[in-house]
């Protein structure tokens, strides 16, 4: 791989169209970000890219910008030129909204392909002819299955959260799709991270490609408030309606890590009043399109989600964010809190945390190579009073032993 060399520009700068640059500044877009920076050139140049990039950083019009720019005019009835692969309905679909506010002044066709969804629709745009295919593996595949949509056609593909896709167990799937694909064909791979078990992948599928790496190393944004409040596993409910209680909700994010947990905090918080709506991948997808549109416009104000909502998915101004369930991965929990504390504002994001999940917290405190602040809710009822470390015994995270259940939450009140 070869590294990209960056200096200062503007969009202006980098040769775009006049159609994308009208877009673009209606948008109110003057300085690329680093990665839109190092990336755009190298597309543009037709070369194959690796684009890593913390969420929130702008990759999508990293690619989606120079990749309108090379497609030029729509062709009426003719296959699609350019396939972007991503994880979830939620993100593909926001990659679509993104395509169709950039190229507004394009006359460039996209297609969106997920699942819980009917086939009619798309099977129309596709014979239609879309420049661009959107979609999610299982859906892309039906369709060639199908013999609605030949991917021999693709002089562009994209990868899309890489990362993400692996850790969903997608990655046999999104081999199989690169098999579908013609050959010759220039190939973009976007990630927040790329770690090693994604680069036999990269060094199979990429040729020479221009590796732009941003900000590889997670962390948490600065702007956001991170604390841990430790509580028996019997009343992390009740620890979690008294955090509520004492916020003043204006958008909450409660993550947790089943789809069947997140269904029944979400019921037990209406059932005390709460505006409340769940969101995974169980659900119908009107119904996650639904709760995420009444989130954004406030209509609801707390959404209880497993990490489907996570990472890549546009939600602005998150004031809160609460991890009911500590993440088994380090890394999901810098991008579970990332959700709030958004472009430079303040957020708050707490992590209730029982006995069991204790080994969970020691990874997060090591990948992110900090001690995260705990706390005791005072005026709670605790049936275990919790033992809280010492804010400043120590600057780094260290290694301990598995401490019980008794000793780690004291004596019962």
């Amino acid at each position: 791989m070869t590294e990209t060399a960056l200096a200062p520009n503007t969009f202006k700068d980098l040769g775009l169209n006049d159609d994308l640059q009208r877009a673009i500044a209606e948008m109110g877009f003057e300085v690329p970000t680093p990665i839109q920076l190092g990336s755009i050139p190298a597309v543009l140049e037709g070369r194959d890219v690796v684009g890593s990039a913390q969420t929130g950083t702008g990759k999508t019009a990293a690619y989606a910008l120079p990749i309108l720019h090379r497609l030029g005019a729509h062709q009426p009835g003719a296959s699609p030129r350019c396939l972007i692969l991503g994880p979830t309905r939620e993100l593909a679909a926001q990659v679509e909204a993104n395509l169709n506010d950039y190229g507004k002044y394009s006359p460039l066709k996209c297609c969106l392909l997920h699942g819980g969804v009917g086939y009619d629709k798309q099977r129309k745009e596709l014979k239609e002819g879309a420049d661009v295919v959107i979609a999610t593996p299982g859906r892309l595949i039906d369709h060639v299955q199908q013999k609605t949509l030949d991917l021999r056609s693709i002089d562009v593909l994209v990868l899309d959260e890489v990362d993400r896709m692996m850790d969903m167990g997608f990655i046999e799937d999104v081999k199989r799709i690169i098999s579908f694909c013609a050959k010759e064909r220039q190939t973009l791979l976007f990630s927040a991270t790329v770690p090693d078990a994604i680069k036999p992948l990269v060094a199979k599928v990429l040729k020479n490609p221009v590796e732009v790496t941003m900000g590889i190393k997670l962390s948490p944004a600065e702007t956001v408030k991170h604390e841990i409040y430790p509580v028996g596993a019997m009343q992390k409910f009740d620890l979690l309606v008294a955090l509520i209680e004492r916020m003043e909700i204006d958008s909450l994010i409660i993550f947790c890590r089943m789809k069947v947990g997140a269904d029944r905090i979400a019921r037990w918080l209406e059932e005390r009043g709460y505006s409340v709506s769940p969101m995974h991948s169980d659900l119908p997808q009107k119904v996650r399109t639904r709760a995420l549109e009444k989130f954004k416009s406030g209509e609801v104000k707390i959404l209880v989600a497993t990490d489907i909502a996570s990472r890549g998915l546009d939600i602005a101004n998150v004031t809160h964010v609460i991890n009911y369930d500590v993440p088994q991965h380090a890394e999901d929990y810098v991008h579970r809190i990332g959700r709030t504390g958004r472009a430079r504002r303040d957020g708050d994001a707490m992590t209730i945390v029982a006995p069991d999940e204790q080994n969970h917290l020691e990874s997060i405190e090591k990948f992110i190579d900090q001690l995260i602040p705990q706390r005791r809710l005072e005026g709670f009822n605790y049936i275990y009073e919790p033992i809280i470390r010492e804010e400043g015994a120590a600057t780094k995270p260290r290694r301990r032993k598995r401490n019980s259940s008794s000793s780690r939450f004291g004596r019962r009140r």
